[in-house]
């Protein structure tokens, strides 16, 4: 049964797939794409979503399991901006963090590049985060020219290169040589790619190194810790962001207009608060604490205020 009040009509995009099987969620996905476009089983843990509407292209890498947390309707993410700038949208998704190493994509991207796929559209955008910014980045290979938005991205998981990364041993054992392989090489044919990154978080950062190229923005988002995917969403900055990217207008002053935003986002403000305590700033805490008490209610600040003022 859909999860919306009419359960014998067919879904859309305005249909809300959440509390679903992950059989009913496939077939609805599928149906939903076929639309206007088609849905491809690729192996036994992908699938691809096409869905035609405007000249710009956006491709997304996400996982099945992401979706359904991260979208209120259970919905890929690129369905929003499908929606909201008139985007035409390929989803490129995964049952659980495989960073896309299949031989079934990269026979489908073989074919997306000798059917031309990509030379139909004026502008291609690349997205994805941590394992799915690895696809974009390895993927964007196919479509020259095309803009890259990379989110905590891995640039290998080689051991070779970067054994120094125990996050994910249990993919050491994949092969990250073949076809598609190191991220970082991937982009040379992009136009322009952002890699978004905590500096402050080592893994991370060291993976960014990597991606050190003359076409390559590196975007820092220092005291945002590990899930930043999640913080520029609940931000409202995500597809704003995405959209700068396509028109050719993201570049470091303008991300930091939209990065203003963590001014008022509470678990930015705390992990800051944590760190100037931990280093025993107490005048730049001081500082903190009056700024935030005055445009905000926050009990932890306010303590912490009180106790500075030795009012406690």
């Amino acid at each position: 049964m859909w999860a919306m009040t009419m359960t014998d009509d067919a879904p859309s995009l305005e249909t809300t797939l959440t509390d679903l099987s992950k059989q009913d969620w496939l077939q609805a996905i599928s149906a939903i794409a076929e639309v206007d476009g088609y849905f491809e089983p690729l192996g036994n843990r992908h699938f691809a979503a096409f869905i035609e509407k405007g000249t710009t292209l956006l491709v997304t890498f996400e996982t099945i399991q992401g979706i359904q947390v991260l979208s209120e309707r259970a919905q890929p993410f690129g369905w929003e901006m499908l929606q909201g700038y008139g985007w035409s949208h390929l989803c490129v998704a995964s049952d659980g963090d495989t960073w896309f190493r299949d031989t079934a994509i990269y026979g489908y991207f073989d074919r997306l590049v000798d059917d031309g796929f990509f030379d139909e559209f004026d502008t291609v955008l690349f997205y994805g985060a941590g394992p799915c910014a690895y696809a974009a980045a390895a993927y964007s290979v196919a479509a020259p020219g095309a803009k890259v938005v990379l989110i905590q991205p891995q640039a290998t998981l080689d051991p070779r290169v970067t054994e120094w990364d125990d996050r994910f041993t249990d993919m050491r054992r994949t092969d990250f040589t073949a076809r598609y392989g190191f991220g970082p090489d991937m982009l040379e044919a992009a136009e322009d790619a952002y890699v978004l990154y905590d500096p402050k978080e080592d893994l991370d950062a060291m993976h960014a190194a990597l991606f050190t190229r003359p076409n390559v923005s590196k975007l820092r988002m220092p005291h945002m810790v590990d899930a930043l995917q999640t913080d520029l969403m609940e931000m409202s900055t995500l597809a704003p962001l995405l959209k700068a990217a396509a028109e050719d207008t993201l570049d470091t002053l303008s991300f930091a207009q939209l990065y203003r935003a963590r001014r008022d986002y509470r678990p930015y403000l705390r992990n800051l608060l944590s760190a100037t305590e931990s280093q025993g700033r107490d005048a730049l805490t001081l500082a903190l604490c009056k700024n935030v008490t005055s445009r905000m209610h926050d009990p932890r600040f306010a303590r912490k205020l009180r106790n500075l003022e030795g009012l406690d």
